[in-house]
């Protein structure tokens, strides 16, 4: 079967691979569409701990399931599935275990034609996505889900800041969001990416680039009672100001690097909550899916390549060019 493979360091090639064989609990995807990640560009970078080479990396995936490994049911034959990338969870709700890993690294992910996964990972691909859109939904839409909901604890009529709009986690939360009766408002350095997401329900942006951003968001939406952010970096502490007293700030990665100064006397004199977040459990993964079923959700798909193109797609990543999620047809 044909594989992304990464050789080394900064190096791709879509070449000719042994098909996966399923061990006993497994199965085996023939995929349809698979999704980049930018942990899949940190991969490559070879920014990532654990890295062998080569690898096959890819979170997200969406297919049929073609083989059935010792104790699987055959009756999982012919279904079409979507796979949950977020492995080996544990038992607490609250945080993953040590036994925690994500599905493209260490074992060998979606970028190929067929994956073998544990049965448990699996759901049956929601009825109203198409392959792309249903390849787009797993490992942001769990991570999106579990910041919103899980741990942000969002109820409906609550302002929601969501900053970096054009990601893929970002915008599953917006239009989480959106779905929950949130007033929903973005952050983007692109007046373009804005009045995308504003077409998709958000109440209005900020362009973050700008001097003094925080003090017009302040005035034109008022203060938020839920933040989700992952860029972190000095912008961080506008994000505090920006926070309502008792708020919550969801965080789910730090792409800008550590923030500069914390303000302590800020965040435990208006009774601030700085949430940490990573992907989600099975629990969270169920509640997306039902989620996504009852509000009839369509992730945003910003551009599709086919397998063979692979290195186009990474390089659109790499340059933040998207609005949605990048997929690979098979």
């Amino acid at each position: 079967m044909r594989a992304v493979q990464l050789p080394a360091i900064n190096q791709l090639q879509v070449v000719e691979v042994p098909e996966p064989s399923p061990a006993a609990g497994e199965v085996v995807v023939s995929l349809r569409a698979a999704a980049l990640n930018h942990r899949d560009v940190w991969v490559k970078a070879g920014q990532y701990a654990g890295l062998k080479w080569p690898c096959t990396p890819g979170s997200d995936g969406a297919g049929v399931v073609t083989g059935c490994g010792e104790g699987v049911d055959s009756s999982w034959l012919e279904r079409e599935v979507i796979i949950n990338p977020s492995f080996g969870w544990g038992d607490s709700e609250l945080a993953q275990g040590t036994q925690f890993s994500i599905l493209g690294l260490p074992r060998a992910g979606t970028l190929a034609e067929k994956v073998a996964v544990p049965v448990g990972q699996l759901s049956a691909k929601p009825a109203h996505l198409n392959w792309n859109e249903a390849a787009a939904l797993p490992l942001a839409g769990l991570t999106a889900y579990r910041a919103v909901f899980s741990r942000g604890r969002l109820q409906a009529g609550e302002r929601v800041l969501i900053s970096g709009i054009g990601g893929g986690v970002a915008l599953s939360a917006l239009q989480f969001a959106v779905a929950a009766k949130a007033e929903v408002w973005v952050t983007s350095s692109s007046p373009a990416k804005i009045a995308s997401a504003v077409k998709l329900g958000a109440r209005g942006g900020f362009d973050y680039s700008l001097e003094g951003w925080a003090a017009v968001a302040a005035k034109d939406s008022g203060l938020f009672h839920l933040i989700v952010d992952s860029a972190g970096g000095p912008d961080f502490e506008r994000l505090i100001d920006l926070a309502a007293p008792g708020g919550r700030i969801a965080i789910f990665g730090a792409t800008r690097g550590n923030p500069p100064v914390l303000p302590m006397r800020k965040i435990f004199w208006r009774q601030l909550s700085v949430l940490g977040t990573t992907m989600g459990s099975p629990a969270d993964w169920a509640a997306l899916m039902e989620f996504v079923r009852h509000h009839q959700i369509r992730p945003v798909v910003s551009n599709s390549f086919a397998l063979a193109r692979a290195d186009e797609a990474f390089a659109l990543m790499e340059c933040g060019g998207q609005f949605g999620k990048i997929v690979l047809t098979f």
